[in-house]
C-alpha cells in the first residue's frame, strides 16, 4: 500500500498528453534487431519493440545497445522519421521487475532520451483467482506507471486491465475527469474463445458505448480477423492495432492472409511485408 501512495483510489493520477500526429491504424512489433531490414521492403510509418528487447528480465537494467546515446529509431536502425512505440508489456515477472528497479540509476529518464515517440505503460495483471486488494492495487499501479512516464518526459498512454463492471466504471469517471490522450489494453493472453467471450468482448463493448467517442483506443494482440473486425465494429477510427504476429510469422516464411497462415518460405522482409499490408487492411484509415 505504501508502495502506490497509500490509496486504491485514481483520482488523484493524471496521465497528460497527446498521440503522435500520424500513428497509423496498424503498427507492427518488432524484436529489435533487423528492423530497418524489414522496413527496406515496406516503408512504414510507426514500429513498436516490447519492453523485454529493451529492459533485461535478467539483469534488471536496460541493455546496453539501448543505452546509448541515440534514439530509439537509430537504434532500431530506422530512418529518422519513422515513429517508435515501447511497448511495456511482459511476462510477469519482467513487469515486476521493471516497477522495483524504476527509481534506480535515473532508469525512467534514461528510457526518456531513447525518444520513443509513444509509450504504452505496463499493466499488473488481474487475475480472478487472486485476492480483490491485488486487482485494486495492480490496477493503481498500471495508471501511476503510465504518470510516472509522462513526468520523465515520454508521451504514455495507460493501459486498462479489468475483471468487474465496477472495474469499468471506475476507469470510464478516471477518464472523463483527467481527459487522457489515449487507454490501451492488451489481449495478448486472450487466446481461448471463453476467455474473449466472457471477459475481452463484454468489456470492451462496455467501454465502447462509456467512454468519449474521439478517444482513441489501442490494442495489443488481436490478429484473428474476426476478433478484429469486432473490434473496428466497436471503436471503428479510433481503434490502432499492436501486433507482433507478421514479424513471427516472417521469421519462418509465412504470411497472415484471409485464409489464415500460408507457409510460402518467402523471403523474411516480403514475408513481413505482405503481412503488415494484410492486417493494415483489416483496420479502418484514421485519416492521418
Amino acid at each position: 500500500m505504501a508502495d502506490v501512495g497509500e490509496t486504491l483510489e485514481f483520482d488523484d493520477v493524471v496521465v497528460r498528453g497527446r498521440l503522435p500526429e500520424s500513428l497509423p491504424s496498424f503498427i507492427p512489433q518488432v524484436d529489435g534487431s533487423g528492423a530497418g531490414d524489414l522496413d527496406a521492403a515496406l516503408g512504414w510509418p510507426a514500429y513498436a519493440v516490447g519492453l523485454r528487447r529493451v529492459f533485461s528480465p535478467q539483469t534488471h537494467a536496460i541493455y546496453p545497445r539501448w543505452d546509448q546515446p541515440a534514439t530509439a529509431a537509430e537504434a532500431l536502425g530506422l530512418p529518422a522519421t519513422t515513429l517508435t512505440v515501447l511497448s511495456g508489456y511482459g511476462e510477469d515477472p519482467l513487469v515486476e521487475a521493471f516497477w522495483t528497479a524504476r527509481h534506480r540509476d535515473r532508469l525512467l529518464d534514461r528510457l526518456a532520451t531513447l525518444e520513443f515517440d509513444l509509450v504504452l505503460a505496463p499493466n499488473y495483471s488481474v487475475y480472478g483467482n487472486w485476492p480483490r486488494a491485488e486487482h485494486l492495487i495492480n490496477m493503481r499501479r498500471s495508471l501511476l506507471l503510465a504518470e510516472e512516464f509522462v513526468r520523465a518526459g515520454m508521451p504514455a498512454v495507460p493501459n486498462l486491465y479489468w475483471f468487474r463492471l465496477e472495474d469499468l466504471q471506475r476507469y470510464a469517471a478516471w477518464i472523463a475527469d483527467t481527459a487522457p490522450p489515449a487507454i490501451a489494453i492488451n489481449l495478448q493472453t486472450v487466446r481461448e474463445n471463453k476467455n474473449w467471450e466472457t471477459w475481452a468482448l463484454p468489456g470492451l463493448t462496455w467501454l465502447a458505448e462509456n467512454i468519449p467517442d474521439d478517444l482513441p483506443v489501442i490494442i495489443t494482440g488481436l490478429s484473428r480477423q474476426d476478433r478484429i473486425a469486432t473490434a473496428v465494429e466497436l471503436f471503428d477510427t479510433r481503434l490502432i492495432l499492436v501486433s507482433q504476429n507478421p514479424a513471427q510469422y516472417a521469421l519462418h516464411g509465412a504470411v497472415m492472409t484471409p485464409e489464415g497462415r500460408k507457409d510460402l518460405k518467402a523471403r523474411i522482409p516480403d514475408a513481413f511485408a505482405s503481412s503488415v499490408r494484410y492486417l493494415a487492411s483489416l483496420l479502418p484509415d484514421r485519416g492521418n
